[in-house]
């Protein structure tokens, strides 16, 4: 199949039409420009459809790839490689269902330069697919330092009174992280001979040593964008000051992007690594955990109690994905895409008592129930979702992720490990409390 045409091709470049339709329209026409991101988005989930319904769930291997040479430097070749499995399907169609949503919640609440936010708006789309479709290590690369100018801008541009100071906090901690992954892709692609992801599994010829720092320059990056305590400060301040579409999309889609990669390519790049860093993941997992939870409790503003209770619920994503299991790593997954759902919402439910009332201090709230009974029922299912209810879809990916954590390697002494690092954090005052070293 010709490789522009190709269905993941076309899923991962198709916003570019709008980009491109949106640049010969004026400033002045608002709704044209409204239209065109929101039709275009929505035929790019349709695509997203229609790879799923060519994906085979029976074959764990890569399915619908395309490898074409892109770029040959010094004898090594960069492939165009994109290929689609069971983790990339699921964060594809997360991808394109929450962008089209995210630009409907900003149809009234942006007025200013609306032409220029759908543009940053469907480029970030752009990148955010790629990065959940790359196989190639310097396209991912590509891919993921390009979602980082769109989100600036976004926050720049539209956010808050702060928006200044939360965009360069964004910029600069992420790309700090992605030096040092930058620094490991190439080391991989020289030392190896090339940046091909499913190459580089097969060979399995990094040494021990080696794959502890590789693990921690990739994990650097990743744990930023998941965030990871305590690299987590720049969450709140983003999320606060972005507007209701960029916060949707940050929490719904960007910060998986720090989970995948764990996921994709410390856990199987690295695979011994990943077995001995396995406690200090594990117990910054549980740190996070409880520290987002405890921190959500003393907020007044409600976007950042949501902003805080993501490092937590992400915390549980990473506790599942370094339990090393089976049942770990797929309450991880499912965690990863209920709370892309359930966070996205509670931050649609934000932003739209945000333009009713331009307070989000939760003070102000009191007796929403009686006048607007449907949207506070909705919200509140949606929060219990969040919260992990049994019978909603947060409940059934935590509590796989507690059964993996419990069933992880070590044997009892494992758990009870575990357990004394649950206990010393909960009781922070202790004399004895040693957070980085209660698991040894």
């Amino acid at each position: 199949m010709n490789s522009v045409f190709h269905p993941l091709t076309l899923v991962t470049f198709f916003p570019l039409v709008g980009v491109v339709i949106l640049l010969f329209l004026k400033n002045e026409q608002k709704n044209a420009a409204r239209w065109t991101a929101l039709i275009v988005s929505t035929i790019t989930f349709i695509i997203s459809i229609a790879v799923l319904a060519q994906f085979n769930p029976d074959i764990p291997e890569l399915q619908m790839e395309v490898k074409v040479p892109w770029i040959t430097v010094a004898g090594f070749t960069i492939y165009y490689y994109l290929a689609v499995d069971g983790l990339s399907i699921l964060l594809l169609l997360l991808t394109t269902f929450l962008t089209p949503i995210a630009i409907l919640s900003s149809w009234r609440a942006i007025e200013e330069r609306v032409r220029d936010f759908m543009i940053f708006f469907l480029l970030l789309e752009i990148g955010m697919v790629g990065v959940f479709l790359a196989q190639d290590l310097f396209l991912f690369y590509v891919f993921w330092e390009f979602t980082l100018v769109p989100m600036y801008f976004l926050i720049g541009i539209w956010g808050g009174k702060r928006r200044i100071y939360a965009a360069v906090k964004f910029f600069l901690y992420t790309m700090a992280g992605s030096i040092l992954m930058l620094l490991a892709i190439l080391w991989l692609g020289i030392e190896g001979g090339t940046f091909s992801v499913p190459d580089l599994v097969a060979a399995n010829a990094i040494p021990p040593g080696t794959q502890i720092w590789l693990f921690l320059a990739f994990g650097a990056a990743f744990a930023i964008k998941v965030p990871m305590w305590p690299l987590h400060s720049w969450l709140p301040d983003a999320h606060v000051e972005a507007p209701t579409a960029g916060s949707v999309i940050l929490a719904g889609v960007l910060l998986k992007m720090g989970t995948y990669g764990f996921l994709r390519f410390n856990l199987a790049l690295f695979p011994y690594a990943a077995v001995k860093l396995a406690w200090l993941m594990a117990l910054l997992g549980v740190i996070g955990i409880l520290y987002g939870a405890m921190v959500s409790f003393a907020q007044t503003d409600v976007k950042k109690l949501v902003a805080y209770s993501s490092v937590s619920h992400l915390g549980f994503v990473i506790l599942g994905l370094f339990a090393l299991n089976s049942t770990g790593i797929q309450g991880g997954i499912l965690q990863m895409v209920n709370h892309g759902i359930s966070t996205g919402a509670l931050f649609l439910a934000v932003g739209m008592i945000y333009e009713r009332r331009h307070t989000r201090e939760m003070d102000q709230f009191g007796g929403i129930w009686k006048v607007m009974p449907v949207f506070t029922a909705m919200t509140m299912v949606v929060a219990f979702s969040s919260m992990g209810l049994p019978g909603l879809n947060g409940f059934i990916g935590e509590f796989n992720i507690l059964l993996g954590a419990w069933g992880a390697g070590g044997g009892p002494v494992w758990k009870v490990r575990l357990s004394l690092c649950f206990t010393q954090l909960l009781q922070p005052s202790a004399s004895s409390w040693q957070p980085y070293t209660c698991c040894l």
